[in-house]
């Protein structure tokens, strides 16, 4: 569901994009006046749903330099504290994500321009997107401390490609 909205907005974004540029040239006096506005909250709002993918697949940023030198325990137990500390982030991005949401509601705080765009819609994208990767780094932290056999943690490979434990790893 994550990859079809992503792929809805970023699809949405350029066809504002090719609205807007089509528009100037064939009527500019009628050109959409917001549709830079509008492009940013669509890619904004696709990159914070992408980046629970990101944890999903181990796109995100992660030391593999030193995980490459160490054993399997040592690289189990960095990998365990890599979630832990991103999911206190994550909390911290949904915490004061939702603290932005209700202050823009309470203000009723809207864009500057024709479009008058409420803006807590936009800034709603934080707690959604933190939210989104709190669950994946979640899932990732409960699959090493009780599933994963330290051996099997491959660098490089997504995680929903690595086998959760090495009976799994037989029967393939």
């Amino acid at each position: 569901m994550e990859r079809a909205a992503v792929g809805l907005l970023g699809l949405a974004a350029l066809a504002i994009g090719l609205a807007q540029v089509a528009g100037r040239y064939a009527a500019p006096a009628h050109a959409i006046s917001y549709a830079e506005e509008v492009i940013v909250y669509l890619v904004v709002w696709a990159i914070m749903i992408v980046t629970s993918q990101l944890v999903a697949t181990d796109g995100h940023v992660r030391p593999d330099l030193v995980l490459r030198a160490l054993g399997p325990r040592a690289r189990r137990g960095l990998e365990v504290f890599n979630c832990l500390v991103a999911l206190v982030f994550c909390g911290g991005m949904v915490w004061f994500g939702w603290q932005i949401v209700a202050t823009a509601l309470l203000l009723d705080e809207r864009s500057s321009t024709d479009l008058q765009f409420p803006m807590w819609a936009y800034y709603l994208a934080l707690p959604v997107g933190g939210g989104l990767m709190a669950l994946r780094y979640l899932a990732r932290l409960l699959r090493l401390l009780f599933a994963a056999d330290p051996a099997m943690i491959a660098l490089g490979t997504p995680a929903h490609e690595r086998p959760l434990d090495m009976a799994a790893d037989r029967m393939h």
